[in-house]
């Protein structure tokens, strides 16, 4: 019998490797940072790695007895199963998008394939990217508790970062209910493996929340504010929209990578 009594039905999977667990009959408590002398485990063993066959060092009472005592990492394990599920839902919703309406679209890349990459709690809310074979997005959801059914699809939002501030839109889906989304790349051609838009993904996870890339991007627009300000003495019309020079952040969170080989 593997598990214990107790919290979560004794479900090993609902506990973290730093929790503390205590004997319900004398109490004694299984601290895996001190690990078992008696029993010659080593510190560092989490109670769920212990063998099936070990007891309590006082009574001897089965691990099957052992209730929770203390769970340090309990907050990251319950932040991992929203996290999880909700991009489950995520990808399956496009998934079925892309099986259903967009895998005979002249622009999709079919080496590619819908999944979310690097997402993670920032300020309540996961953040992460999402790859399909037709975009790049970097997608915000709903925290714990929050219903952003009620977001207006079309719905533009200014988000910043340690690495600047991004433009999402609002939308809103039926598995996933409402989400934000800041396009990073459309279409997917440029890409030639899905381990390639991967590692484009999580370069951008790192560098979003870097403030060095702040600076740069904001140099960058000041360099077109002064040169648009030259040409209006001189009355030249406006500069275009995108300058090589003047990139824009997504461009300089992605830093160029699905260029590369």
């Amino acid at each position: 019998m593997s598990g214990f009594e107790g919290s979560y039905l004794g479900a090993n999977d609902k506990i973290s490797p730093q929790a503390i667990m205590e004997c319900k009959i004398c109490w004694t408590p299984y601290d895996p940072a001190e690990g078992d002398d008696t029993r010659q485990i080593d510190p560092g063993t989490p109670f769920m790695a212990l063998p099936e066959d070990w007891k309590c060092p006082n009574c001897d009472a089965p691990k099957e007895q052992f209730l929770v005592g203390e769970d340090p990492g309990s907050g990251a394990i319950a932040e991992a199963a929203m996290i999880g599920a909700k991009t489950h839902a995520l990808v399956t919703d496009f998934t079925e998008v892309w099986h259903g309406k967009m895998r005979d679209v002249p622009i999709v890349n079919k080496l590619l394939h819908v999944q979310a990459v690097g997402f993670l709690v920032h300020e309540g809310r996961p953040i992460g990217v999402l790859i399909s074979p037709w975009f790049m997005n970097l997608v915000v959801l709903a925290g714990e508790g929050e219903d952003w059914s009620t977001l207006v699809p079309g719905t533009k939002e200014v988000i910043g970062f340690a690495s600047g501030e991004y433009e999402f839109i609002h939308n809103v889906r039926e598995m996933v209910g409402g989400y934000k989304a800041c396009s990073l790349f459309s279409p997917m051609g440029e890409f030639r493996s899905q381990a390639q838009a991967v590692d484009v993904a999580r370069a951008v996870m790192v560098a979003l929340f870097q403030d060095e890339h702040r600076a740069e991007t904001d140099r960058a627009a000041d360099i077109r504010a002064a040169r648009e300000a030259e040409l209006a003495l001189l009355d030249v019309p406006a500069l275009p929209e995108v300058l090589s020079e003047a990139p824009t952040r997504r461009q300089v969170i992605s830093g160029g990578l699905a260029g590369e080989g």
